[in-house]
Order: C-alpha cells, then structure tokens, then sequence
C-alpha cells in the first residue's frame, strides 16, 4: 500500500506543478470542518437519538464523550504519525477512518454500536486532525501569511463547531438523527479524492517508533476518569462506584508519564514543557475547552428540553453565535500584530468569561434576545479571539521535526479539557437540578444549566489570569 502510494505521488509530480496555496488551505480546513463539526453537531440531535434507540442518561453524554476522548487520547499518536511516515498519508488515513465510523454510527440499531462508532470516528479525527495543521503550515512561509492562515484554519474549525447545532437541526427535522452522522459520508469522499489528488507529501520521520502504549495508556486513562465523574451523578463522590474509577483513571494517568519519561520515543516528550510558549499555551488551551466546550451541549439541551424549541429552530437559535466565533477567529490575527499574541488571547477568554456569566441569568420563559443570542455572541466571539493566538503560540516553540507533535498537544490540550469539562458539568447540572425538589421540571433544568455557565465563567476568569501571568507576550520563530 505504501509503495502504491509513493508511486502514485511521483506520478503525479512529474505531471503537475505543486497546488496553489489556497487549495492546499481549502482541504486542510475542509479536513479540521469535519473533525470539529461531529464534536458538536449530535448535539441537536441527542433527544432523536435518545427516543430511536433508547439511550440512558449516561448514554447521551457518551454519545459526545465517545468521540472526544478516543480524539484527545490519540492525537498526539497521530501527530507522530504524521512526523514519521507523512502528513499527507496520515491525513488520508484519518479521513477514511472517520467516513466509515460515520457510515457505521449513521446505521446504528443499538445504543453500544453508536458509542463504537463514535469512538472509531473519535480515532480518524485523531489521526486526521494534526495533519491538517502540519499540511498548512508546511505550505505557508512563517510570517503574516501564515498567521493569517492559521487564522482561517481556527475560523473554520471553530465555525464547524458552530454551525454543528445548525447543521443538526436541518439534518434531524428534514430527515433523520441517523443524518448528522451520515451526512460525513459523501462530504469524506469528495474531500478525500481532492486530497489524493493535490497534496504533496511531506514528512520528517527519524525512525523511531510510535509510543502504542502511551497512547493506550492516556486515552485509557481520560475515558476511566470521566466514567468516575459521570458516575457521582447516581452515586456520590465517595461511593465505592465512583472511587474506584477515580483511582484507577489517575493510576492509568500516572503510568502514562512514567512511561512517557522512560521511553526512547516517547509519545508526549515531557521536555517539551519546558519551552514556556508550549506549557502555557495549552494549558490556557485546557482551561479554555473545559470551560466552553460544554456550551453548545448545554445550550441546545436548554433550547429544546426547556424553552421548546425544535431541532431546528435550536440550530436557527445558535446562529448569530456560529457568526461571532468566525468573526473573532478572523479578527484575532488582525489584532495580534498591534497588541500582541497574549494580550488578544486574555481580551478573548475575558469576552467568553462575561458572556457566561450573562448566559447564566438563563429563565424557563428566556426572551430570545437577551436569554439566548446576546450572551451567545459574547462567548463565542471571546472563544473565537482567545483561539487563533494560543495556537500560534504553541506553535511557534516547535522545533520542525515535531511540528504534528506540537499540533496534536494543541488539539489535546483543547480536547481532554473538553471532554473532562462535559462530564464535570453535566455532573453540576444534574446535582443541581435533582437537589431543587422537582428534578426534570423546566425549572430545575434550568437552574442546573445556570450553576453550569457560572462555573464556566469561572473557569476562564481563572484562565484569563493564568495566561496574562505565564504566556509570552508574542509568538517567535522557533
């Protein structure tokens, strides 16, 4: 298979002059829009999915936390992989992995081929999305180019987060739950043929071997955590059901670094958090996606569970905020030059941080305007600004050589923090409604959501401060 593809890429060198820019930028991005929107678009669709398959509580959180913890447990392997034996293939592989778990999910009948799949779909955006990054910056000469396009490859993964509430509600009212799943079908295969086609490989392997059980260890590690957290819900904090997988998760955790310290080639080389752009980039990063990542899970479920509204006029609803977050993922780049990386990073987790704290004034009868589409704005417009400089910030104390590595630690960062955050916060909410005395009421759903944007904004107040403290003020070459 390998050397079928070398041939076929020297093929097609002797034929064509390399792709211009802006097509080796329109697939990478096409690339980041698929992984990021199935982060988010399932969300619009979770009652459908609960009712046609009959889910659990628990099961519709998974639903999410399915995909991003098998994402963040095996993206920095995949950002190896892509050092190793070639973006261009990695990406490729990725791909297709991803467009067959969305065939499978789409064609799920019970709720554990669902969580498969989405697992499985979880591994192709882990091996999918380092490369897109690596691929684009490879392509673009460091400098204001490549920070602009860093900045469109932000917009458009944080776009297709966004758009995923919308895309949902479409795909759910007009046809099915099964569609927001197999909707990465025929989208996966006209970007993959453009892939084969147009991108140069590119690679800067030394031999070494992957770190399997690194990558084992850390995504056995994150899904054992956030099963103890979900199970405090049922259970309480010091039952024997949630110790236990506590324990155990931090245990798994504790052995991925050691073995991390140990390894000739180890997955997450702990030196690289001495470099102090890497360390505190992303765990601004970190902070960041447990705080925001649940927004859309918790918005949507609010939308339609209390205020009524259907999939679609859920997804309709999250418009103006899809908008914001394009608008700030844009404008950041623009502002980094004049007020540096750091600053525009703290302005944009400040922005996200007030609108959190509005968002948390949520009521069961909440006018649209002042309930839904302004707070929205602010928190998706604060995610877009903070995003784009974190990243090039991390990015920029990257050694070549470790370019997919840096960029898959980027992605994890965002991710784990994500996809611990959910669970943290759906535990919040749950506590809080079922302590109200009328647990399942609009009421008491509405006053868990609330005590969960609070805690979110909380959350990236506490972040704000980190990075005015420990980020560098701009992003250097490395």
């Amino acid at each position: 298979m390998t050397s079928m593809l070398d041939a076929a890429d020297a093929t097609r060198a002797r034929r064509r002059t390399a792709p211009p820019t802006w097509l080796v930028l329109t697939l990478a991005c096409s690339g980041q829009f698929l992984v990021v929107l199935d982060v988010s678009v399932v969300n619009v669709a979770l009652p459908s999915m609960r009712a046609g398959l009959g889910l659990s509580a628990q099961g519709l959180q998974w639903v999410v936390n399915a995909y991003t913890i098998a994402f963040a447990g095996f993206m920095l392997l995949g950002g190896r992989a892509g050092d190793l034996y070639g973006r261009k293939r990695m990406f490729l592989v990725g791909l297709g992995l991803f467009t067959l778990a969305s065939l499978g999910g789409g064609l799920a009948q019970a709720e554990w081929q669902l969580l498969v799949a989405r697992a499985v779909q979880g591994l192709g955006a882990a091996v999918l999305a380092p490369s897109t990054l690596t691929i684009l910056t490879a392509a673009v000469p460091e400098g204001a180019a490549r920070a602009r396009a860093i900045g469109t490859w932000t917009a458009v993964g944080a776009g297709g987060g966004a758009a995923g509430g919308l895309v949902g509600g479409v795909l759910v009212d007009a046809l099915s739950w099964r569609w927001v799943l197999l909707i990465n079908v025929p989208v996966g295969a006209v970007v993959l043929a453009g892939a084969v086609y147009w991108l140069a490989e590119s690679r800067d392997g030394d031999g070494r071997r992957l770190d399997l059980p690194g990558a084992v260890l850390v995504t056995a590690g994150l899904a054992t955590l956030a099963y103890g957290i979900s199970q405090t819900e049922a259970s309480g904090w010091t039952a024997a059901a949630t110790v236990v997988p506590l324990l155990a998760g931090l245990a798994l955790i504790g052995a991925f670094l050691v073995v991390e310290s140990r390894t000739a080639a180890p997955l997450m080389p702990l030196g690289l958090f001495r470099l102090r752009a890497v360390a505190s980039a992303n765990a601004g990063k970190f902070l960041s996606g447990a705080a925001m990542f649940c927004m859309w899970f918790f918005m949507t479920l609010y939308l339609q569970n209390v205020l009524g509204y259907t999939p679609l006029e859920a997804g309709l609803a999250l418009v103006p905020s899809s908008l914001a977050v394009l608008v700030g993922s844009k404008l950041a780049p623009r502002l980094m030059p004049a007020v540096g990386a750091r600053n525009v990073a703290v302005l944009g987790t400040v922005v996200a941080a007030v609108g959190f704290g509005w968002q948390s004034t949520l009521s069961v009868e909440g006018p649209y305007l002042t309930s839904i589409m302004m707070p929205g704005i602010l928190m998706m417009l604060g995610a877009g600004l903070a995003a784009t400089p974190l990243a090039a910030l991390a990015m920029s104390g990257a050694r070549p050589g470790e370019a997919g590595l840096v960029s898959g630690l980027v992605n994890t960062s965002r991710t784990m923090g994500g996809s611990l955050g959910l669970a943290v916060m759906s535990t919040i909410a749950a506590a809080r409604s079922a302590g109200s005395g009328a647990a399942g009421t609009p009421e008491a759903l509405t006053e868990g959501y609330a005590l969960v944007f609070r805690t979110s904004a909380v959350v990236l107040l506490a972040g704000a401060v980190l990075m005015l403290v420990w980020l560098p003020r701009r992003a250097s070459a490395s």
